[in-house]
């Protein structure tokens, strides 16, 4: 029975981006994102859906400058929101791992939401762009994501040619191992961790 509703409604506004994203770690995948970036409103829907997670974005950012400070600052507000709405991290799972095909390509992912800030992104495709989206941006978003949401977070692309089937594979293995890690331990455990913190 859950005791506490863990929802977040974070903004983040500098002179470069406007972004503001609600989200409910106990949904069911439903999402609304705009971003003015088609690609990273695909893969932020991918992510949602399967990590089960509520999510409610909008973002505006200086596009006729480039993507990074929009693409970058996405990561840094979801990870604030995801580590406000997991509160003390009281009685999570704390680790989560995928394994997630896509057609040719498969995906791998661990994380660890024990309040460490740290990525590892072992991905190369030979194709550099998604029509004009710098795919160099991704590895930026998931290093924002990390730093604010402090989490541990693993990620390789093992195999894959088509850079779409590669990059969709990765934000879904995101998404599950996401899912398993925030949630509720049927054990109630408290805090998940020896310290006795996260």
């Amino acid at each position: 029975m859950k005791t506490t509703k863990r929802m977040a409604h974070i903004t983040r506004e500098t002179k470069e981006t406007r972004i503001s994203i609600q989200l409910s770690l106990d949904g069911t995948g439903k999402s609304s994102i705009k971003t003015n970036l088609h690609f990273m409103d695909h893969m932020l829907e991918l992510l949602a859906r399967h990590a089960q997670i509520d999510m409610n974005i909008r973002a505006k950012g200086d596009m006729k400058v480039d993507y990074h400070h929009t693409v970058e600052d996405i990561g840094l507000t979801l990870g604030t929101a995801i580590d406000k709405a997991l509160g003390e991290r009281v009685n999570i799972t704390r680790f989560g791992f995928s394994l997630v095909p896509m057609d040719e390509a498969l995906a791998q992912v661990a994380i660890d939401l024990g309040g460490r800030p740290f990525l590892v992104y072992q991905v190369k495709t030979k194709k550099q762009k998604i029509r004009d989206f710098d795919l160099g941006l991704i590895e930026e978003f998931f290093r924002a994501f990390v730093t604010q949401g402090r989490c541990n977070l693993h990620i390789a692309l093992l195999y894959g040619k088509d850079p779409h089937h590669c990059y969709e594979a990765i934000f879904k293995a995101v998404a599950c191992a996401l899912k398993n890690a925030v949630a509720i331990s049927p054990k109630k455990i408290g805090i998940p961790s020896t310290k006795g913190c996260i």
